[in-house]
């Protein structure tokens, strides 16, 4: 979760993202502490990590409904789908705090190049 413009600067201020309060999820630098990059390049421009987070979410799913039907089998009359259901729903509200984090990582690498000159400085 580095600066994607010089790769060397911290994007959050604490590298934990599970805290009891919320609010420290996204404390984040306004810019880079390294090379200056600003993080928000516009007003609500991190709405759009909600898809991000989204298509993370979904391929979570799929990755965790796979692994269980090789592991354990699926099947309607033992109600193992619902048993997927609940394990992964329970493990996606334990990875939301670091889903989102990195959502906003990713969104940022879309738009921010990473710059070979400003990682010599």
């Amino acid at each position: 979760m580095k600066c994607p413009h010089c790769r060397r600067g911290d994007m959050f201020k604490d590298k934990n993202p599970y805290h009891l309060s919320f609010k420290k999820i996204f404390d984040m630098y306004d810019r880079c502490p390294v090379c200056g990059q600003i993080y928000e390049l516009e007003t609500g421009f991190w709405f759009g990590t909600g898809y991000v987070s989204y298509a993370l979410g979904v391929a979570f799913s799929v990755f965790t409904l796979i692994c269980y039907w090789v592991f354990v089998g699926l099947s309607w009359q033992d109600d193992s789908v619902f048993w997927w259901l609940g394990i992964n729903g329970v493990l996606l509200v334990l990875l939301q705090p670091w889903m989102m984090r990195i959502s906003r990582v990713i969104y940022l690498y879309f738009f921010v190049y990473y710059d070979e000159d400003t990682a010599e400085l």
